[in-house]
């Protein structure tokens, strides 16, 4: 048996990356899993409340992110190990980039980075967040570690069927950019790159969809504010929007926009790709990882007048922009039954 951490992600009301991730693994797991909280100092089926009484051969499994403080007992209970326990790692962008990361993840990151040490398995969701787990033990000096593979997480975020025929893009032309405001996902450069183009005539909307982060997202939003008031209705924030809501935006987009710093894995850009739409992206190693298999464009994302370009290029080259859209609909793409599988196999097998 799988009993699989739901202690934040189980109530959370945002779609964050981290709450969409454990939703749709413990979705695909099905009966295999069972739904469980750290709550009290204990292990707990999240239906019941009743503590968790394990075998020694079932698991523990985790995408959540934690510390001793937040759950009290939990470094006791790692040591002390009633059942295997594993882990899927995300990233280590608090750490890399604490500025622009809430101070309570960046407090909470090294302890939590520590306690995976702990643990009997972990799956990186990319080679760079791999490595980057890998790099911070050794610094560490660490002695003992558990292995660490990479899982593919899936691109139907929705369980919606995949695009396989690109569709006619809406007229003006529609680019999607989605994301939490806030500077990690760098929506004051996808700004300052659209500009421009409004100024000179041309004619599309740009989709903003995302919360707006309470610590660092205002100047955002105030700059969101400021251009909407010279180009009006072609700048459009959808500050709450459901899963039904963002695949109609999908629907309509001639390709999102994703001029992120840093990523674990890059979601937004697999399922973009899933819904056959290409996506114009932050040129990082963690990005490339999924992009170089085609529908991707690729663009420093520290560079407004490339973005300028690349985003013209997308808008006005209807042949480039059907090349894009016919490799993001026709590419291999995992899905999270796949990373489910994979996982299950993992914890099935030794070590």
């Amino acid at each position: 048996m799988i009993y699989f951490d739901v202690t934040q992600t189980g109530s959370a009301a945002h779609r964050s990356g981290l709450t969409r991730v454990g939703r749709r693994l413990l979705a695909e797991l099905g009966s295999a899993a069972v739904a469980a909280v750290w709550r009290d100092g204990a292990l707990r089926r999240a239906d019941s409340g009743a503590p968790v009484a394990p075998a020694r051969d079932d698991w523990f499994l985790t995408a959540e992110l934690f510390s001793e403080a937040e759950r009290p007992g939990f470094a006791a209970f790692l040591a002390a190990r009633p059942l295997r326990c594993a882990a899927v790692f995300h990233d280590a962008i608090p750490l890399k980039h604490p500025h622009i990361t809430w101070p309570k993840s960046v407090a909470r990151h090294p302890g939590y980075l520590k306690l995976l040490a702990a643990f009997d398995r972990i799956f990186a969701v990319s080679a760079a967040s791999r490595d980057e787990l890998l790099g911070y033990w050794r610094w560490l000096g660490l002695a003992a570690t558990p292995p660490v593979g990479t899982v593919a997480l899936g691109a139907d975020a929705a369980g919606t069927p995949r695009i396989t025929h690109p569709a006619t893009p809406s007229a003006p032309p529609e680019l999607l950019c989605l994301g939490i405001l806030e500077p990690r996902k760098n929506q004051t450069l996808l700004l300052a790159a659209c500009a421009p183009l409004w100024r000179e005539g041309l004619d599309f909307r740009l989709h903003l969809v995302g919360r707006v982060n309470p610590h660092f997202g205002r100047p955002i939003a105030e700059a969101v504010a400021r251009l909407r008031r010279e180009v009006g209705p072609r700048l459009v924030h959808h500050a709450d929007a459901d899963d039904a809501a963002v695949a109609a935006r999908f629907a309509a987009a001639r390709a999102t926009v994703f001029p992120t710093l840093a990523e674990g894995c890059g979601l937004p850009l697999l399922e973009s790709l899933w819904h056959g739409v290409p996506c114009v992206c932050s040129d990082l190693p963690v990005l490339r990882e999924n992009a170089d298999a085609g529908g991707c464009l690729p663009v420093a994302p520290d560079d407004p007048a490339a973005w300028t370009a690349a985003l013209r290029r997308i808008l006005t080259d209807d042949s480039r922009h059907a090349d894009l859209a016919r490799a993001a609909a026709t590419r291999s793409l995992p899905t999270w039954a796949a990373t489910a599988a994979q996982i299950r196999a993992s914890l099935a097998s030794p070590a």
